[in-house]
C-alpha cells in the first residue's frame, strides 16, 4: 500500500477508490463507455464520448444528433441536445431539454430499463408538446415536433407492453420526419 492507504490498481495504473477528475478538478468518470453510454472497465475499448459544452448552431445540433441517433447512440445524441439546451436562447431551452429527455428515454429503453425508459420518453414528449403549444412553433429548424411527440409516446407504450430490449438505431426517431 502507498502512503494514502489505498492499493494501486495494476490493470489501470489508478489508485483504487480515487475519483477521476477533469483538468479543472471536477469529478468526471473517465471510464470508457459503450454506444449506450454504459461504463466499461478501465482499459476496455469504448466509443468516443461527445465533447461537453460545444456551442453549435441549431442546424448543426439537429444534424449531429440525427447522425448519432441513426448510429444507435442516443446517449451521445442527448449530450448534443444538452449542449443546445444550455447554450441556446432562453426561449428554446425547454425544447432542447425535452429532446434530450427523449434521447435519454431511448437510451434507457435500449438498455432494458422499462420503467425509466418509458417515463423519460413520456416526459420528453410532454415537454416538446408543451413547448410547441406555448411557442406556436411546430417545425423549428425543420424538426417535426408532432411526429416526435407521437414517436416518444408510441415507443413508451411498446417498451411497457413487453417488447423487450429495443434496438436504439432501428427505433431512432426522424427529427425532421419520415422521408417519403
Amino acid at each position: 500500500m502507498g502512503s494514502t492507504g489505498r492499493r494501486s490498481s495494476a490493470s489501470s495504473g489508478r489508485v483504487a477508490g480515487a475519483r477521476d477528475r477533469d483538468g479543472e478538478g471536477r469529478a468526471r468518470n473517465a471510464r470508457p463507455r459503450d454506444g449506450l453510454g454504459r461504463p466499461l472497465p478501465y482499459g476496455a475499448e469504448g466509443v468516443a464520448r461527445q465533447p461537453e459544452g460545444v456551442v453549435r448552431t441549431p442546424e448543426q445540433s439537429v444534424v449531429e444528433a440525427q447522425d448519432l441517433l441513426d448510429g444507435g447512440k442516443p446517449f451521445h445524441a442527448h449530450e448534443v441536445f444538452e449542449d443546445a439546451w444550455k447554450s441556446g436562447p432562453e426561449e428554446e431551452r425547454e425544447l432542447w431539454r425535452g429532446l434530450a429527455q427523449l434521447a435519454v428515454g431511448l437510451t434507457h429503453a435500449a438498455r432494458g430499463n422499462v420503467t425509466g425508459g418509458a417515463r423519460l420518453l413520456r416526459r420528453g414528449a410532454g415537454a416538446v408538446e408543451q413547448w410547441a403549444a406555448e411557442s406556436g412553433r411546430r417545425r423549428p429548424y425543420g424538426m417535426d415536433l408532432v411526429g416526435l411527440v407521437r414517436w416518444g409516446r408510441e415507443l413508451a407504450d411498446d417498451v411497457e407492453g413487453g417488447g423487450g430490449v429495443i434496438d436504439a438505431g432501428a427505433r431512432a426517431p426522424r427529427l425532421r420526419g419520415r422521408i417519403s
